[in-house]
């Protein structure tokens, strides 16, 4: 039994030895360095309520600066805005005419409609279109004094001038930001292109006009950059011989000279322009857009007169439609 017991014992015994020896030399080797693993916060959720790691600092460490060699963008001039004063008055083709302007408007930017109704209360037909049109804008009215309303009299002094009002009262206490003026009446048809030359406007900048004073177009002459003449077809001899539709002005210019209005007395019909212009600018101080004054950029279009023979004297659609 014993020579059993000690035959088996050695034929295990070399085994043994190895499996000893094996775990003697696993127990030497250096242990790996531990990884840190991230820590969750239960209130550091990301999107989708993904737990967000939270990095430990040890003292003295401070927080890793992400993103430091990367170069920030220079910052962007700013645009200037464009006033757009627009004399209107109550008729059949109102809102058709504010709506093709409105229309040109949306697709400008930085530009801000003054809507000046020739009236002694703001409409509400005006009114619910400017609150329709997604425009920046204000709603001013002042009625014209009937003494006024002759034919051959200047149209739109008192709207013009309560657009003039409103621009230096806004900026009274404040430092003017970048901006441009121009009158745009209800009956024109302006391409987005001018809307481009003229935000550059330094002082007074002048272009062509379409389908005005009698002609396909009246323009600023120009020579090596400066205006030298006009070409109309109604008093060349004018300092000014230009439409209300063919200039802009720099509010710092509007805010720089308080005193320059359109004027009422001492004014001679088709002068307004030039009486304005005197009080601003000379004629050597022009700047010509438009390519030197060769391309027709804004048209006096003139909606033409609604015949409305057929309208009966009293409402007989039982539905009140706003035309």
């Amino acid at each position: 039994m014993k020579s059993v017991l000690f035959s088996r014992f050695f034929i295990l015994l070399p085994w043994i030895l190895i499996v000893i020896i094996m775990l003697d030399v696993d127990t030497r080797r250096p242990a790996p360095p531990l990884t840190p693993r991230p820590y969750f916060s239960p209130y550091a959720l990301g999107r989708g309520s993904a737990r967000l790691p939270l990095r430990r600092g040890g003292p003295g460490r401070s927080p890793e600066k992400r993103n430091e060699s990367r170069a920030q963008p220079p910052p962007q001039p700013q645009l200037p805005t464009i006033y757009a004063i627009t004399p209107t008055y109550s008729r059949p083709v109102q809102k058709a005419e504010l709506t093709r302007l409105a229309n040109t408007f949306r697709q400008v930017a930085q530009l801000h409609w003054i809507l000046v109704e020739d009236a002694t209360a703001r409409s509400e037909l005006v009114s619910r279109f400017l609150a329709r049109a997604g425009l920046p804008s204000t709603h001013l009215h002042v009625p014209t004094p009937r003494r006024y309303k002759r034919p051959g009299l200047p149209r739109a002094t008192e709207q013009r001038n309560a657009g003039l009002a409103w621009l230096r009262q806004r900026h009274q206490h404040q430092r003017a930001q970048p901006g441009v003026l121009f009158f745009a009446d209800d009956d024109n048809t302006y391409s987005l292109e001018l809307f481009q030359e003229m935000r550059t406007t330094r002082k007074v900048s002048v272009w062509p006009v379409g389908l005005v004073g009698g002609r396909r177009y009246e323009r600023p002459l120009v020579e090596n950059g400066k205006v030298v003449g006009w070409y109309t077809g109604w008093r060349a001899d004018r300092p000014f011989a230009i439409d209300m539709a063919g200039f802009a002005v720099s509010l710092q210019v509007i805010l720089s000279n308080p005193k320059a209005v359109f004027k009422r007395r001492g004014s001679q019909p088709g002068m307004q322009e030039s009486d304005f212009l005197k009080q601003i600018t000379t004629v050597e101080e022009l700047e010509p857009k438009a390519n030197n004054c060769t391309k027709v950029l804004v048209w006096h279009t003139r909606t033409e007169k609604v015949n409305l023979a057929n309208e009966p004297k009293y409402r007989l659609d039982t539905v009140k439609i706003e035309v």
